[in-house]
């Protein structure tokens, strides 16, 4: 079989689109005889007739409509591939995995659109290690674990308290925060995949059972339910919150450093200006951060 080309399928919808070979001539820039050479050529690899030909008018065949609606498809999945190899400096897609940034995310979001107005931002969560950086889905990522990924550079831009969930009749919901001694008893429910929290935050011989969840609805569901609790990062109080959970400081706990993460070969040309910013949002932040309880 013959190599097809995207040329032979453009000219096949502009037959079908047009209904003569010269207005598809004149719609594409070619000549006619191009147009012609080119059907010509995909039906000769095809092995099927795709158009019917009469002295009035193009018509497709069976085979030729199912053909043109594949083209179709083939074209226009072409063109988003061109759009996104070449939307590095008019599109910014920021992956995060749970909570985004917190206290910050409208605030980054406004200041960026204020003054990068040249550069749309996207924030996109998905639930896997590199919030989507690995998977193609994002330019960047934010994420609050360390990323063990050679091909990633990463960046802390600031730190975040650690903060119990826990259903709000909780008796420890009365209090303004908790230590770590107070949940060991506990069932802490956590997120392998992304979380902040594991067993190891404890000593060795003062540590919770533990119960998986999926991800941080289900995360919430199960706690409100009264099945566990959830150590977090701050943000997560900021950006989830919910009827029935209780967050509160766990003041003996080291705190989750929040950290930037690009394709260190090829990272994206809004990097350094993203970076920046958000360093700027929680060192201020950072200024006037109090001990008070997160409601």
């Amino acid at each position: 079989m013959d190599g097809i080309d995207l040329r032979q399928l453009r000219c096949l919808v502009a037959i079908v689109d047009e209904g003569t070979f010269t207005d598809a001539a004149i719609a594409l820039g070619v000549s006619q005889a191009a147009v012609s050479r080119a059907l010509a050529s995909l039906e000769r690899a095809l092995g099927v007739r795709l158009l019917r030909r009469t002295s009035r008018q193009v018509t497709p065949t069976a085979t030729g409509l199912r053909v043109v609606a594949q083209a179709r498809r083939v074209l226009a999945d072409v063109s988003d591939l061109v759009r996104e190899a070449t939307s590095g400096h008019t599109r910014l897609r920021i992956g995060y995995a749970w909570s985004a940034l917190g206290r910050h995310t409208l605030a980054f979001q406004r200041r960026w659109s204020a003054a990068h107005v040249d550069t749309d931002l996207h924030l996109v969560r998905v639930n896997s290690p590199s919030a989507g950086l690995a998977e193609g889905a994002c330019d960047l990522c934010v994420v609050r674990r360390p990323l063990d990924d050679r091909r990633f550079g990463t960046a802390v831009v600031g730190l975040e308290r650690r903060l119990c969930a826990l259903a709000s009749d909780d008796p420890l919901a009365r209090r303004r925060s908790v230590r770590l001694a107070d949940l060991a008893d506990r069932t802490l429910l956590i997120d392998r995949r992304t979380g902040t929290a594991t067993p190891q935050l404890w000593p060795p011989d003062a540590r919770p059972a533990t119960e998986d969840t999926h991800d941080v609805d289900d995360w919430l569901t199960a706690i409100a339910a009264g099945r566990g609790i959830g150590v977090t990062a701050e943000s997560t109080a900021h950006q989830y919150p919910r009827p029935g959970i209780a967050y509160r400081p766990v003041r003996d706990a080291e705190p989750v450093a929040v950290r930037l993460a690009w394709w260190r070969d090829d990272p994206h040309p809004a990097r350094q200006a993203v970076l920046e910013l958000l360093t700027e949002l929680y060192r201020t932040a950072g200024r006037g951060t109090s001990s008070s309880t997160v409601p």
